[in-house]
């Protein structure tokens, strides 16, 4: 009987283009099904594995993004869709579902208060962008090892503050354990989307926050 997966190792490693389907298919189940914004708006898995899908050929030029796979079947288990915040949205973001449109709106006001107006330059911010980890591997803090090994990796490759958006407690507990201190927030009961509260059903979720390891 093949091993289970408490009790095969895991490997972390940078992403490569052969696991742009497992890592979009990983990620679409887990944001769809856990993600605070994305079940208020009700992307369904392979709308959001078409967005990850636009971002995989960019994370395997940039080489940033960190995976996590069983070391017996090679099966990726976890991911951590990284990239410089610098870079340019891929092609193809203006025909994704128009239920990301409310997401994007909340996100994007963080990160503009955040930036304050400065633009970043090439290898000077990291931004860690989707990190979701697979349930049969729930509990064995992966998600913590993600982000450590892509802090790592970052570091190496040059880059000495990080940022992120952390849109529930889970997340924004994982990215404090790592240093990360909240710079920027938002309350989803208080946010507006063309006159709508789209994301009053998550109000006990809190509301989104930007943290940087910056000092």
């Amino acid at each position: 009987m093949a091993d289970s997966p408490e009790h095969m190792q895991i490997e972390y490693g940078v992403y490569v283009s052969s696991y742009a389907e497992a890592m979009a298919k990983l990620l679409g189940e887990v944001f769809s099904r856990y993600d605070p914004p994305a079940v208020a708006a009700g992307l369904t898995t392979s709308e959001f594995g078409a967005f990850v899908r636009l971002l995989c050929p960019k994370a395997a030029v940039e080489g940033l993004t960190i995976v996590a796979r069983l070391a017996g079947t090679g099966e990726l288990i976890g991911a951590l869709l990284t990239e410089d915040s610098a870079s340019a949205p891929p092609d193809g973001i203006d025909r994704l579902s128009p239920k990301f449109d409310s997401i994007f709106n909340i996100l994007g006001q963080l990160d503009a208060e955040y930036r304050g107006g400065r633009v970043a330059r090439p290898g000077e911010l990291l931004h860690l962008f989707l990190l979701g980890v697979s349930d049969r591997v729930a509990g064995r803090g992966v998600a913590q090892q993600l982000v450590a090994a892509c802090l790592k990796h970052g570091t190496r490759r040059g880059y000495r503050v990080a940022v992120t958006e952390a849109t529930n407690k889970v997340s924004q507990h994982i990215f404090r354990k790592q240093g990360f201190v909240a710079r920027v927030q938002r309350s989803y009961e208080a946010h507006r989307f063309n006159g709508q509260q789209v994301f009053a059903p998550i109000a006990e979720h809190g509301g989104p926050i930007l943290p940087d390891t910056d000092g």
